[in-house]
C-alpha cells in the first residue's frame, strides 16, 4: 500500500531482507508477492531470512493451490556478521542483535563513487572512452603514450559513500558499536521509553535512550528511532529522551525524509 501510494513499481524490488520470523516483519510478505504475480512479475526474486521463512510461503501456497509466476530464491540468514549481498554499487552484512529469537540487523555500506567530470573543463569532443577513464581517476593517454589528460585538472572529488544501519528488534547491545563506528544513519528500535526500561529487558527490546546510547557509542551521524509501543500515543516524549543523550536523533515516521551530511 505504500508502494502504491508513493508511486514506487514493485517490479524494481529484486532483493528482500527479512531480520527475524515475528509477525509484524513478514506478515505483509505474501500480499506483495501476490501483488508481483497479479502484475505480471517473471523475474526472480531474492529472499533473506532465517530458517522457516520457505516453509511459511510454501504453506500459504499449497492451501490456496496457487503457484507464482516468477522463482523466488532463498538465502539463509545466521547469527554474526556476515556479508549477504555485495555488487558494484553497495554491500550489505547482517548485525548480530539481541532479540527472543534469532534476530540481525542489516548494514548498507555505499562503494567509492567515481570521480565527478569538471564540466567546465570539459574540451568539445572528448570522447566517451576518455570521459569513463577520467571518471576511475586515471589520466588519459594517446596511442603513443602522449599524455592527453591529467584526471586531476578535469574531475571533481567523487560524492560522498553513505552508510545506513537497521537494527530492529533487539534489547540494548553495546558490542555492536564497533561494526557500525561512524555509520552515517542508523535506525534502532526504541520500543520503550527508560521508564518501563524493565519492560524492555523482559521482552529483549530497547528503550529510546538505549538507542541513544549505542548511536553515541558509535558516534553515528543521525540516528531514526522507531518500533514504539502502542502505548505511547505522544511520541515526544520518546524523541526527547533520545536527544537528551544523542541530539541528532528523529522519529522514523513512514514516509518521512532525512537529509544527510555531505
Amino acid at each position: 500500500m505504500q508502494l502504491s501510494r508513493l508511486n514506487l513499481s514493485h517490479h524494481r524490488i529484486e532483493h528482500i531482507l527479512i531480520s527475524h520470523l515475528h509477525g509484524d516483519h513478514y506478515l505483509g510478505l505474501m500480499g506483495l508477492l501476490f501483488s508481483m504475480h497479479l502484475n505480471g512479475r517473471t523475474q526472480p526474486l531474492h529472499l533473506y531470512s532465517f530458517h522457516g521463512l520457505a516453509d511459511i510461503i510454501t504453506e500459504h501456497l499449497r492451501h490456496s493451490r496457487s503457484d507464482l509466476n516468477f522463482k523466488i530464491h532463498f538465502h539463509g540468514l545466521s547469527d554474526g556478521i556476515a556479508m549477504v549481498y555485495d555488487d558494484d554499487a553497495l554491500s550489505v552484512e547482517t548485525i548480530p542483535l539481541r532479540h527472543k529469537i534469532s534476530c540481525c540487523g542489516f548494514l548498507f555500506r555505499e562503494k567509492a563513487k567515481p570521480r565527478r567530470i569538471n564540466k567546465e573543463r570539459l574540451p568539445k569532443g572528448m570522447l566517451l572512452q576518455h570521459i569513463a577513464t577520467l571518471k576511475q581517476g586515471a589520466d588519459v593517454h594517446d596511442e603513443q603514450g602522449k599524455m592527453l589528460y591529467l584526471a586531476d585538472d578535469m574531475t571533481l572529488p567523487p560524492r560522498k559513500s553513505f552508510s545506513y544501519a537497521y537494527c530492529s528488534d533487539t534489547a540494548f547491545h553495546p558490542p555492536i558499536a564497533e561494526q557500525l563506528t561512524q555509520v552515517d544513519l542508523l535506525y534502532h528500535e526504541a520500543t520503550f521509553m527508560e521508564s518501563e526500561s524493565s519492560k524492555a529487558a523482559e521482552t529483549l527490546h530497547s528503550t529510546a535512550a538505549d538507542a541513544a546510547r549505542l548511536a553515541k557509542l558509535a558516534n553515528a551521524g543521525k540516528l531514526l528511532i522507531g518500533h514504539f509501543s502502542a502505548r505511547y500515543r505522544e511520541l515526544d516524549d520518546l524523541l526527547a529522551e533520545a536527544r537528551a543523550i544523542f541530539p541528532d536523533t528523529e522519529l522514523a515516521l513512514e514516509t518521512s525524509t532525512f537529509d544527510l551530511k555531505s
